[in-house]
This record gives structure tokens, sequence and C-alpha cells, in this order.
């Protein structure tokens, strides 16, 4: 990976997220959001959404080669299908951050273990155009917050 393009360099970029939201709550909004979100944080439901990711991630990776790391250092591309959705399961139990790749995009996806939405970082247009359909097709959302 180019020095320009370390873990820190795109967490400066614009971001979208992959939520379960089709847009962000406004704050003091109506509602009961952090009710719903704790709900969705809880098991079955967490397990679903990380399913959710791990489709989307492995949709993308038809299409755009993907390096993946759990500590944003030591680097694996295009991992095993299986190998990706351990990854996100341990992220997700040991409530820790993965991280996607995409070089040929210069665009970075984060999950943490503890959200209940994934952090597209510095997205470019055809990034977008695929994470779009993707998402939807699991049901999920695409936004700029």
């Amino acid at each position: 990976m180019k020095s320009e393009q370390s873990t820190e360099w795109f967490l400066d970029k614009p971001y979208w997220v992959i939520d379960v939201l089709p847009k962000q709550v406004p704050e003091g909004g109506e509602g009961q959001y952090f009710r719903v979100e704790e709900f969705f944080r809880e098991h079955p439901q967490i397990d679903d959404i990380y399913r959710k990711f791990t489709n989307i991630l492995l949709k993308l990776n038809c299409y755009l080669d993907i390096d993946v790391s759990a500590d944003g250092e030591e680097w694996t591309k295009n991992p095993a299908p299986k190998d990706v959705g351990d990854m996100v399961l341990k992220c997700m139990s040991d409530k820790t951050m993965l991280y996607f790749l995409i070089k040929s995009e210069a665009t970075m996806i984060t999950i943490s273990g503890d959200d209940t939405y994934m952090t597209v970082y510095h997205p470019t247009d055809e990034i977008l155009t695929l994470l779009t359909p993707l998402a939807a097709s699991e049901g999920l959302f695409v936004w700029k917050p």
C-alpha cells in the first residue's frame, strides 16, 4: 500500500455509510432512535446485519480486488470468501475494527465490531455505483452523513 493511502489518510477523507436506516436521524428528532439502535445491536439482529455486510463485501470483491486487514498494517489480498466471513464474525465478537482497502479506487471500507453500519472512506463514483445496488440487495442503504 502506498504511504499516502495509510488507514490514517482515509480517516480524514469524505465518507459515506452503509446502514440499516435510509438517512441520518436528526439530532433531537422524534422517535426512539437509541432504543431501536440498541435492539439492532443485540443477537440475532446484529448477526443478520454482519451477514449482510459480508455479502456486500464478497459481491464487491467479484468486481474489484480487495485487501483486508484486522490491524491496518498486515493486509491479505482477496481472501477466501469463508475467511472474510470469519474475519467479520471475529470483528463482531471481539468488538474490533476490520479494514477493507480497494487500492484501484483509493477507497477504504471499515467495520467496527460494535456498530450497525459500515463506513466507506473516499468513495469514487464507481464504488458508489456498485455499492448502492449491492446494499439495496441486502436491505441496506448508502448515504452521506
